[in-house]
């Protein structure tokens, strides 16, 4: 398989991207890596090129502060674009980038294309519950501000399909993320939704949650719109920082006995933080596009992108675009 990387997108490019480009060649077996940038930079860094790594060199960068939709038509030379444009064409097998995500989520829907019968792709993260060793799919996380009723049913079944085939969850279970569990509740949005999900016999739908019980994943695959979803994985983002600063302020102007408390629990203070670190689950998928396409952090450090690459590896694996295009071909035929 091929893998298409943007090797200039994201804050700490191109040097982070191509050494975890260079770890994912070493330990990922029958993976090729196609990075996409400046071609002197990317070769410096990569030294004596790995033979499954190749450079396609690219004259032009979509920054993280251009806009979307004018950038990916304009800059038909970034190297996001052209990344794009080459699994489209069926060189490679999937997208990764951690620049510009408004001009990803463009790329990929744009360029790249949705499956067929799928009204609208979603950004769907992979989250870790705080209380067990459980993850879940959190969707969607800001592709679709405004929603339609029928976008997040067609959510739910993206979410379905990806908890199946890539963590082998036999029957997911989803929820609806509402301002209240009872049936009756939330907005014209969310009472349509829950309606049209009730009736859904693709996906085991378990009703309407609440933002509070999020980190307890009590579904295997939350739905919402991405306004709110974007609003919450935030929220959840600044709190885990701000907690994680707040005991390590304490316990540095705190007293001796504070001190040593505090290296005492240094260990498990690490379990915690590695606990709220996504970046070893992988990026965020696009997903319902015609070929993978995954957004990295944009700050991705060279570990974050060797997981990426590992998660896109396991996309193509479990060939789960393959079975919801079938899916949603089969819907479009009823």
């Amino acid at each position: 398989m091929r893998i298409a990387i943007d090797a200039m997108g994201g804050d700490n490019a191109p040097q982070a991207i191509v050494a975890g480009a260079i770890r994912a060649a070493s330990e990922l077996d029958q993976v090729n890596l196609v990075l996409y940038g400046d071609e002197a930079k990317v070769n410096e860094l990569l030294g004596e090129k790995p033979s499954n790594i190749e450079v396609v060199a690219t004259s032009q960068v979509i920054q993280g502060d251009d806009e979307p939709v004018r950038s990916v038509r304009r800059k038909k030379d970034a190297s996001m674009v052209r990344a794009a444009r080459d699994v489209k064409d069926g060189k490679a097998n999937a997208l990764i980038s951690a620049g510009n995500t408004g001009a990803l989520l463009t790329a990929g829907t744009l360029i790249i294309g949705r499956i067929k019968g799928l009204d609208r792709p979603a950004l769907m993260g992979t989250l870790p519950s705080l209380y067990s060793d459980k993850v879940f799919q959190l969707m969607d996380l800001g592709a679709n501000a405004d929603c339609k009723p029928l976008n997040l049913d067609q959510f739910a079944v993206l979410g379905s399909y990806y908890a199946k085939n890539m963590r082998g969850v036999d029957q997911p279970k989803v929820a609806l993320l509402n301002n209240g569990t009872e049936d009756s509740k939330g907005n014209d949005l969310s009472k349509s939704a829950f309606e049209l999900l009730s009736k859904n016999q693709a996906i085991d739908f378990i009703g309407n949650i609440e933002a509070k019980e999020i980190l307890q994943a009590p579904a295997d695959v939350i739905v919402t719109d991405g306004f709110t979803g974007n609003a919450v994985l935030k929220s959840m983002e600044g709190t885990a920082k701000a907690v994680i600063d707040q005991i390590k302020s304490t316990l540095k102007s705190g007293s001796v006995k504070t001190k040593l408390g505090g290296f005492l629990i240094k260990k498990d203070l690490s379990s915690l933080k590695d606990l709220l670190d996504y970046s070893k689950i992988g990026g965020a998928v696009l997903f319902g596009t015609r070929a993978p396409v995954i957004k990295t952090h944009g700050s991705a450090n060279a570990e974050a992108l060797y997981h990426t690459v590992k998660q896109a590896r396991d996309i193509i694996d479990s060939q789960a675009i393959q079975a919801l295009s079938q899916y949603f071909e089969q819907e479009k035929i009823k």
